[in-house]
Parts: C-alpha cells; structure tokens; sequence
C-alpha cells in the first residue's frame, strides 16, 4: 500500500502542469487581430457607417474585443476625448494625444510592436492636419507570417485594406512610410492600458 502510494505521488509530480490560462492582454490582442481582419472581409454591421474611418476602427476593434474578453471594463470609456474626458467617441487626434502611448519611430519599434498597436501620420492641408491611423496585426508565431497593418481610407462607402508592415517602408507612398525620413509619421503607438 506505501509502495502504491509513492508510486501515485511520484507520478503526480512529474506529471505535466497544466497549461496556464491565457492572460487577458494576449486574449484581447488576439480578439483585436481577428476582429480587424474580420473588418476587411466585410465590415460588421454593428460598427455605425457614420464611424467609418481610420479612428473608427480602431475603437470599433477594441470596444468589441473588450466586450467579448472583459466587458467589466466598458463601465467606463476606453477613450478620452480632446479635452482629456472619458468617451465613447474620441477622433485621430484625441486618441493620440489622450489614449495612445508614443513607442518611437525607428526599424527598432517597428520590429517590437504588437498587434494593437498604431501607426500614426500627420499630414498638413490648407484646411489643417489630417491624421491617419493604422492597426498593427502582428501574428503570435512571427516565423509563419509578417506583421500586417489594417486601416480605414476614411472614405465614406470604403473598404478596410491591409498590407504587410514591412512592405509599407518601400512601397508607400512617401507620405504613409513609417520611416523616421517621412515627416508625415508621427510614430507607433500603444493603448495607455497596455503598457507595462
């Protein structure tokens, strides 16, 4: 009987551990990458077509990835708006300026950032600034596919597009190149809760 017992304690201990459970910040980037993609496929009729824009998906995105993985979190908004208050609707600007968190602008960020992330331009017109977002959708195992970016023209009636990050560098057009050379690239950018 002592014998079958140790037996059964040995073979407990070096039994293998379950996996642990997946953190809430890999469940919701994960949530956020399939719902981009999902975004380009066709836009989900939930997301109001008078929120179409590059701002819009982002917070389309995110508040339906929070309400999936941890809607406690949306008792109040993720976002503020341009005079730094809570809201459900904040613009480019805003969410840069209250939201956002700056990584940098360097080869060095862009080979570190993650899905969520955001790509930032700022372009000057007569009319005044014109910001322009890009998700970063930056597959888990990073040896079968390249990071992807997801956005939204702003065009009323377009499509969401995507590209590889890396092609966005060369094949861009000078203004959308996330290169420290193009004055119009503010930079990456991560979501102030997601910082460590």
């Amino acid at each position: 009987m002592l014998a079958a017992l140790s037996l059964l304690l040995l073979l407990e201990a070096t039994a293998p551990a379950a996996p642990a459970p997946e953190s809430r910040d890999v469940l919701l980037r994960r949530q956020v990458a399939q719902l981009a993609l999902a975004q380009v496929r066709k836009q989900d009729a939930a997301w109001h077509p008078d929120q179409r824009d590059c701002a819009g998906l982002i917070r389309f995105v995110f508040r339906t990835a929070y309400k999936n993985i941890a809607p406690e979190r949306l008792a109040s908004p993720l976002w503020q708006d341009a005079h730094g208050k809570p809201s459900d609707f904040a613009d480019a600007e805003s969410l840069l300026q209250h939201s956002l968190v700056p990584l940098g602008r360097d080869e060095a960020t862009r080979e570190r950032v993650r899905t969520g992330d955001v790509l930032a331009f700022r372009r000057e017109q007569d009319s005044g600034p014109i910001f322009h977002l890009m998700l970063v959708v930056r597959p888990e195992d990073r040896a079968h596919a390249p990071a992807r970016v997801v956005y939204h023209p702003g065009e009323k009636g377009a499509a969401v597009r995507t590209g590889l990050l890396h092609n966005l560098a060369d094949e861009a057009p000078r203004e959308w190149r996330p290169v420290p050379a193009n004055s119009a690239f503010l930079g990456f950018y991560r979501f102030k809760e997601w910082m460590p």
